[in-house]
């Protein structure tokens, strides 16, 4: 391997010198003709030599032709080769460890020409890619991955994967570990991804997988046992934007200790808590909270429940033009108001529209107020409502 990568080298230096030497040959060549050659396009013409111009945020590929542990030096085909700055280095260990010379890279120029006239390169968005891609194939394989704890908030421990945020629901933790998440803080530690979604930033991850495995591998066989439809207990143990995560207790039937409880966790999506509209899941529920959740699905890859709260509930839209037939009058409270429109709650996940064409211009409505509207139509399907205001002196043409 050290033998290619020497062979290598010398053949990259070796094309160095020969453009070099081209180029000299192109100073003398051009000498000759200057007289004849009138500007600098017909001065290139003569010669045939080519220059290449970069400009800051080009991306473009290149070819490792020098590593050290400070620097690593990139041909693009400009006049000099292109430095990697040495700070990025550092925080790109792992995949500076993984490039050998020779390889291709595509890099970001930074600035074309420093002081030295060397062009300064950054290669994030090829780390990005090498990163997540990493993050994918440890998720397959089960490899614990270090992390650092960086804060406890109500659902978990914050931490730091790779330059990137994790989080670790409390749930997730051994028995060792619970309730002394603020011990982590600044420390490092080993986890086990349990989910990784690059498109939405999404990084979860397990300390119990990696101290407890007897207890995962328990969990993964009552995970087999749950059909979708099944109703729960449970816990609500953290509550990220996205979600809750809720526990259930199985019986562990299969062992000997009588009354054995094995804890399983499931996420509750933010479309699946409630019938309104959730914007904010903490204004909804809190940590240890009580409630039912229904299965929806499991994952078999990655032994991830999926829960429902609002399932359990009476969907309000079911029977919807029974208990609001057109023309009826109603009260709301005004919700939030749009540039087209005025939202108005009429119930727990019942809310309709005031076109703001409906609205007279010298009426001033805010949040919170309360209005007297009448059903205008609904759309079942799209579960949607429009609503009318009733007027005291209704303004000509307007119902």
């Amino acid at each position: 391997m050290i033998k290619k990568q020497k062979e290598l080298k010398k053949k990259i230096k070796t094309s160095k010198e020969n453009n070099k030497k081209s180029l000299k040959k192109a100073s003398v060549v051009s000498a000759s003709k200057a007289n004849k050659a009138q500007t600098m396009e017909e001065l290139l013409k003569q010669t045939g030599y080519q220059l290449h111009g970069f400009k800051r945020g080009d991306v473009v590929e290149g070819i490792v032709s020098e590593k050290t542990k400070r620097s690593i030096w990139i041909d693009i085909g400009s006049k000099t080769e292109g430095i990697i700055l040495e700070k990025e280095l550092k925080t790109a260990r792992d995949f500076v460890g993984s490039l050998k010379i020779g390889d291709k890279v595509k890099v970001t120029v930074l600035q074309p020409e420093n002081e030295s006239g060397q062009p300064l390169l950054s290669f994030r968005k090829t780390l990005s890619t090498f990163v997540w891609s990493d993050f994918e194939s440890k998720l397959k394989s089960g490899q614990p991955i270090r992390v650092r704890g960086k804060e406890v908030n109500r659902g978990g421990l914050v931490v730091d994967v790779k330059g990137l945020p994790g989080f670790i629901p409390a749930s997730c933790f051994s028995a060792k570990l619970t309730g002394r998440m603020n011990d982590l803080i600044n420390k490092t530690f080993e986890a086990k991804l349990i989910e990784v979604d690059q498109e939405k930033n999404r990084l979860i991850l397990s300390e119990k997988q990696v101290s407890e495995p007897e207890l995962i591998e328990e969990q993964e066989k009552l995970l087999k046992q749950i059909k979708n439809g099944e109703i729960f207990d449970g816990e609500v143990t953290g509550v990220m934007s996205f979600g809750l995560f809720v526990k259930i207790q199985l019986d562990d039937k299969k062992n000997d200790q009588k009354n054995k409880k094995i804890d399983l966790e499931g996420l509750v999506h933010i479309s699946e808590i409630s019938w309104e509209k959730v914007e904010d899941p903490s204004k909804f529920y809190k940590s240890k909270d009580k409630v039912k959740v229904k299965v929806l699905t499991l994952d078999k890859k990655s032994n991830k429940l999926n829960f429902s709260i609002k399932q359990l509930k009476d969907d309000p839209w079911k029977e919807i033009k029974k208990k609001y037939p057109i023309d009826k009058k109603v009260k709301g409270e005004v919700i939030r108001i749009a540039p087209f429109g005025i939202f108005v709650n009429l119930d727990k996940g019942v809310e309709g529209l005031i076109h703001i064409s409906r609205v007279p211009a010298e009426k001033s409505i805010k949040e919170g107020d309360k209005l007297d509207c009448f059903i205008e139509s609904i759309d079942t399907e799209n579960r949607k409502m429009s609503l009318g205001l009733v007027l005291k002196a209704k303004p000509v043409g307007y119902k």
